[in-house]
């Protein structure tokens, strides 16, 4: 039976994550990876500090939770596959072929070029270029490197340990933070701040073996109005102590009240989906199909969008709608022009053919 409350999980946390990156590219919290702020100080960057410390968190552990179901269905020598191909293929051949597009922008709006010496070699400006468009790919990058990890826990895991995780009671739920904030503290990269192993790991790992218990996710459901209660207080604290601190770095990102707000709102979100969205529509369906796509092309037409009218310096709002409707509707023509282009297709999306694309997102 579908899902369907997933499904809703993940496309709106999508759009949020676009969302994100509309506030994010004219941020005055970390300035020289954007455009740049249009007021100092910026109080809508407060949205940044909302959806930041749980939109990563909970789209790692619904992919865990969709590698269980897709597994009940298919072989690991099949997930192995698909998973290389829908994820590792864009994230490597995607990258080395297009890459170099999305790093002229972002390099042209950090203005990296400058410190850049002018005997560098071409090929090599060609690879750095290409590395900096890795860009929002980043995601499929870790989450192909955690399947491959599961594929070898599933092989000697035997069930068991998935079975003793399916009577884990909501009190037990609620004090996995503990786990979950001493996860990120490990396993961090140093720099690219985005690559956190340690919390990301778990969490997906989380989702697989404890949160794909359909009882589980009732349980949680049943608490969803103190849940949400819970993580818009546990927010605005977040906020109230954080505000103007870099919220991707440490200590900030892992910090207390951060971890705690983040947990909750997580399970706010699974059980109040669970309760009251685990239901579709045509709009729905249609974005659940595209969500994918969605969140693969849209910082292309969004971050050159941003550069070009952040030149003729437009107020904030219409700058804000109108990079928003180039990252929306941007990505999602993006997205239906590549499906349809063979070879490009199978390098950015790892698509073969464009309907055995609808045949597997339609399960």
């Amino acid at each position: 039976m579908r899902k369907y409350y997933i499904d809703n999980i993940r496309w709106i946390t999508i759009a949020l994550v676009v969302i994100y990156h509309v506030i994010f590219l004219f941020n005055g919290v970390s300035p020289d990876l954007g455009v740049g702020p249009f007021t100092t100080p910026q109080y809508q960057d407060a949205i940044q500090y909302i959806l930041y410390p749980w939109f990563m968190i909970l789209l790692f552990l619904i992919a865990g939770m969709c590698s269980r179901y897709y597994l009940e269905r298919h072989t690991i020598r099949e997930f192995i596959r698909t998973r290389t191909r829908k994820l590792l293929v864009p994230s490597t051949i995607g990258i080395l072929l297009f890459g170099w597009i999305q790093g002229y922008v972002s390099m042209t709006i950090t203005n990296a070029f400058s410190t850049i010496p002018d005997t560098t070699p071409k090929p090599a400006l060609f690879i750095i270029m290409d590395l900096s468009g890795t860009s929002v790919l980043w995601f499929i990058q870790m989450l192909w490197f955690f399947s491959m990890i599961l594929a070898l826990v599933r092989k000697k895991e035997k069930g068991r340990l998935y079975a003793f995780c399916g009577r884990t009671n909501i009190i037990a739920v609620l004090l996995l933070v503990i786990p979950v904030w001493l996860s990120g503290m490990i396993l961090n990269t140093p720099i690219i701040s985005v690559y956190r192993f340690g919390i990301y790991g778990f969490v997906f790992f989380l989702g697989y073996f404890l949160f794909a218990h359909e009882e589980v996710i009732d349980r949680i459901s049943k608490y969803s109005i103190p849940l949400i209660v819970a993580a818009i207080a546990l927010a605005i604290v977040y906020l109230v102590t954080h505000f103007g601190d870099n919220y991707a770095v440490m200590p900030t990102v892992n910090c207390i009240p951060a971890v705690a707000y983040a947990w909750a709102a997580c399970l706010a979100i699974l059980g109040g989906m669970k309760k009251w969205g685990d239901k579709t529509s045509p709009f729905s369906a249609f974005m659940s199909t595209r969500s994918f796509g969605l969140y693969v092309f849209h910082y292309l037409p969004l971050s050159a969008t941003a550069y070009v009218l952040h030149k003729y310096a437009l107020p904030a709002l219409p700058t804000y709608l109108l990079t928003s409707v180039a990252a929306f509707a941007g990505g999602l023509l993006l997205y239906e022009i590549i499906r349809k282009i063979p070879v490009i297709r199978f390098c950015l999306l790892g698509i073969k053919k464009d309907k055995d694309n609808k045949k597997e997102t339609a399960k």
